[in-house]
């Protein structure tokens, strides 16, 4: 009835529709195995894409070849890139999307993948067979045979909803949970855990009164996400922003003694950086009001999301504190929120390639291995899916290091540190923010990607191509044109800048606080007509990178001596529990984690710099 399978995808999340377009485009043929035909690439709680460091990771996703970029510019209705007030480095998009047409845009993108085919029910575990993964069971009995295996099952593994005292069972709203997977890996020996996490009632705009609330518009000139010729966003939707207030704090504190939360009922833990609106009360008892988010959840719906009020509270209790919000008055509510616990499995459990250690050519992505967000979901699944393909075809397997990619750093700290909490990407997170800058993606990680033998990177290779020569000819152009006081002076002390007394090159101007390029263009007639002849996003990348020359050098020395570590590499077999100069930690650690080089043992929690020296030691180093 089925082929052999090179790769085998379970779960159409996020995760899992990257997985198997990563797989899928290298060659691969792939099944992927859904529950629910209907629900592929479902945005399960808020309607947007992007955001805070997740922006970067989308535009990683796209530059590397997968379709999370691609899908957002076709379905979103809001653009905005966060933080412009702050340095490049924090600048993040982020996407509104239509919920409907995102999740249709992918399956369309997917079927029409000639590598990729779909078989809609529950899998209720692996085929293991001599210590590696060589298929899947369904819940029929059927056994399809595969090369690999990727699990991308989301919230839905023996996953427990709750709103109040009552709990069901469930993978998210109207849908079952997945049984089966859990007690076979952990007879396999794996090591599992619980957590949890939430989304908000679903209102009725109809019932809203949008006067009483600020609004928040996108961009003036919105970007996007793909560096592909994806379609621009020529008109939008607002969202709009209002607040609770301690009226509205005390219906909340009504329900605290019925709440899954607070009398024992939920054991896990939920994500520290979304926490759920009760919490919030409970955690900030000194702030009298938290924002909230008003969203679209499309172009053709009056549903809208409330972000921010995140609740698993009896649904009466709800109602109630949500018709004291200023606009809600009168609101009127499609479904209550709630709370969903489920299962994962440390991450630590994993090479950095995503496949396990207990067992072969098995691999974890997603929410499977502690994570939360569509961003960091949809990266894992792509890794997960690039490298199953590599193992099936005897490669090596595809690492970003952290110097690489807001993705190495994701992966990196799953494997090296485990997550306690549902792990969520900050800027803050990296430490080489301004080389992994969201406009020069392309240009750092397409080349690698095409490196892979993906047949499709062609013409992304010219655009990449282009754009280094285009940043090439500003920074020729900038470095080498000197100006006279009376072309410049004007501009400077308009700024407040202390004016010329003799001739400097444009790069000096442009170095100076407070001046752009655009600043230039306006008072110089000739730079405007150069760069007018070059495309917008290279100008401004080129400008980036002649501001901020010093600092990325900086970066880039110390990206140099992270790789020296990075280069002595570690056998998997190594034997740390005979260097008795190691801590009893660190010997713990190392031989449970495995690290393959030093850099890596360097950054796993418990592993002490003075442990690095007795591995640097004992090596010859």
């Amino acid at each position: 009835m089925f082929p052999k399978y090179d790769v085998i995808v379970v779960g159409a999340g996020h995760a899992g529709c990257e997985a198997a377009v990563a797989a899928a485009n290298l060659g691969s043929k792939v099944l992927l195995a859904t529950m629910n035909m209907n629900t592929i690439a479902q945005m399960s709680c808020n309607p947007a894409m992007g955001g805070v460091a997740k922006g970067q990771i989308v535009r990683e996703i796209d530059a590397l070849g997968g379709y999370s970029g691609i899908v957002t510019d076709h379905t979103m209705i809001q653009f905005r890139l966060l933080n412009r007030s702050k340095g490049p480095a924090m600048w993040s998009p982020r996407a509104q999307s239509d919920r409907m047409l995102f999740a249709m845009k992918w399956r369309e993108m997917l079927e029409a993948h000639p590598n990729v085919d779909f078989w809609q029910e529950m899998v209720t575990g692996i085929v293991v067979k001599d210590g590696r993964a060589k298929g899947v069971r369904t819940a029929l009995g059927l056994e399809i045979e595969s090369e690999s295996v990727i699990l991308t099952n989301g919230t839905f593994l023996n996953g427990l909803i709750h709103i109040g005292e009552k709990n069901f069972g469930g993978g998210r709203a109207g849908e079952r949970n997945a049984t089966g997977i859990t007690e076979q890996l952990v007879e396999l020996g794996f090591e599992a855990g619980r957590m949890k996490t939430g989304t908000p009632a679903r209102i009725d705009g109809r019932s809203l009164d949008w006067d009483r609330m600020e609004e928040q518009p996108g961009d003036e000139n919105p970007g996007k996400f793909s560096f592909t010729d994806t379609p621009k966003l020529t008109k939008q939707r607002p969202c709009h922003i209002t607040y609770t207030n301690t009226k509205v704090h005390e219906i909340l504190k009504t329900g605290f003694g019925r709440s899954p939360m607070f009398n024992g009922r939920i054991k896990s833990l939920g994500p520290r950086y979304c926490p759920s609106i009760e919490d919030k009360i409970n955690r900030f008892s000194d702030k009298d009001r938290h924002q909230l988010f008003v969203e679209p959840e499309g172009w053709n719906t009056c549903e809208i999301y409330v972000n921010g009020f995140s609740s698993s509270l009896p649904e009466e209790v709800q109602y109630k504190a949500i018709r004291m919000i200023p606009g809600f008055e009168n609101a009127k509510m499609f479904r209550p929120g709630y709370a969903i616990e489920y299962d994962f499995f440390p991450p630590t459990q994993l090479k950095l390639s995503l496949e396990t250690r207990l067992v072969e050519n098995l691999y974890f992505a997603g929410q499977i291995n502690g994570t939360t967000g569509y961003e960091e979901a949809g990266c894992q699944g792509m890794m997960a899916g690039i490298n199953a393909h590599l193992k099936v075809k005897e490669e090596d397997p595809f690492i970003l290091k952290r110097s690489e990619g807001y993705i190495g750093v994701l992966i990196d700290d799953l494997v090296n540190k485990g997550t306690k909490e549902p792990y969520r990407m900050f800027t803050s997170r990296a430490e080489y923010r301004i080389l992994l800058r969201q406009d020069i993606t392309d240009m750092r990680l397409t080349p690698l990607a095409t490196a892979l033998g993906n047949p499709y990177m062609e013409e992304r290779m010219a655009r990449v191509a282009a754009k280094t020569k285009a940043i090439e000819d500003i920074r020729t152009f900038f470095s080498t044109t000197s100006i006279s006081p009376d072309q410049v002076n004007g501009l400077l002390e308009s700024k407040g800048s202390t004016p010329l007394r003799q001739g400097m090159k444009l790069q000096r101007i442009l170095l100076r606080p407070g001046i752009g390029a655009d600043d230039i263009r306006r008072a110089l007639p000739f730079v405007d007509e150069f760069l007018s002849k070059i495309d917008q996003e290279f100008v401004e990348s080129a400008e980036i990178g002649l501001k901020y020359e010093g600092y990325i050098a900086k970066e880039e020395e110390m990206v140099s001596r992270m790789n020296r570590l990075e280069s002595v590499r570690l056998h998997e077999n190594f034997d740390y529990h005979s260097l008795t100069a190691l801590s009893a930690e660190s010997r713990e650690k190392l031989s449970r984690i495995k690290p393959v080089n030093i850099g890596q043992a360097s950054r796993i929690s418990g592993v002490s710099p003075s442990d690095i020296s007795v591995l640097l030691v004992h090596l010859g180093r």
